[in-house]
């Protein structure tokens, strides 16, 4: 039986995000980094390879402290073991009209239901996280009060293509996806043939909003944007510009306690904000830009 090295990280979503950015560029090593029950959230390395274990130590301190370097767990497991619990772990998730699943839960599938099928070896943001969840739930209520398809979707940091697939099935158009990260893209791509709807999902390794790659496809009727404050607050000019009029954004990937400084950075630029959806500590908007 073939194993896995296995390194668990505690730490806050702040070092999280660093660290998951961080070992993303390690060869032969697979991140997770998903939320606790109890709010503190967790990073989870698999190597192909047994790893060093004072090398981790000495970047998760110089990203998360001292404190997150000598917690970290080490151990190997069967890789079958490993797999089974990723998709115990897995359950459906549903978001108004949306349900997020894995193949061995397509039983579970209503009649109605839009299903987006997302496996637990490709489950960066499978929607149990509240930033992706409140995205489709904040797509639900677009789509409930668009007044016409909008052929124009965009969405900036699409991980695992989730949000991008939810739109494509939903509308049955074209949808624009990007990441900074190629191994994200190649993902997404996975995830949009599994869910038949490769051929209206293209998916770009782009920085940010690339200016002739994304804004000569524009103006965009509906933008997706779930990623961190700190980027978030750099595209809100570039983003706002991208929109046609009376286009939305949905704005997430933010702690409540960042909601004010997201709103700030957006509002300033022709945008209003619609509604507001608060879920397990963290905000999304959507907000409109005006006709």
């Amino acid at each position: 039986m073939s194993e896995t090295h296995l390194a668990q990280i505690a730490t806050d979503a702040a070092s999280a995000g660093r660290l998951a950015d961080a070992f993303a560029d390690w060869l032969g090593v697979a991140v997770a980094a998903f939320e606790q029950p109890s709010g503190d959230w967790s990073v989870e390395l698999h190597f192909e390879q047994a790893p060093a274990h004072d090398q981790i130590r000495d970047l998760v301190r110089s990203i998360a402290g001292t404190a997150a370097s000598e917690a970290i767990r080490f151990e190997t497991i069967a890789e079958r073991d490993w797999v089974a619990t990723s998709l115990a772990g897995l359950k459906p998730v549903e978001a108004g009209r949306f349900i997020v699943h894995g193949a061995h839960d397509r039983a579970a599938i209503k009649p109605g239901q839009i299903a987006i099928e997302v496996e637990a070896a490709l489950a960066f943001g499978t929607g149990h996280h509240g930033t992706t969840r409140g995205c489709l739930l904040a797509l639900d209520h677009v789509l409930r009060r668009m007044r016409h398809v909008p052929w124009r979707i965009l969405d900036v940091g699409t991980g695992s293509g989730v949000l991008a697939i939810a739109a494509a099935k939903a509308l049955r158009t074209g949808v624009l996806a990007t990441d900074i990260d190629p191994r994200a893209v190649r993902v997404a791509q996975e995830n949009a043939r599994l869910n038949r709807v490769a051929p209206l999902i293209e998916a770009l390794c782009v920085p940010g909003v690339d200016p002739h790659r994304i804004h000569d496809r524009g103006p965009y009727d509906l933008v997706f944007a779930n990623i961190l404050l700190g980027p978030l607050r750099g595209l809100a000019r570039p983003i706002a510009t991208l929109l046609a009029p009376g286009g939305r954004v949905i704005l997430s990937g933010l702690l409540a306690a960042q909601a004010n400084a997201a709103l700030a950075a957006y509002l300033p630029q022709g945008l209003s904000l619609e509604r507001r959806i608060a879920l397990e500590g963290w905000m999304t908007f959507i907000l409109r830009r005006r006709a």
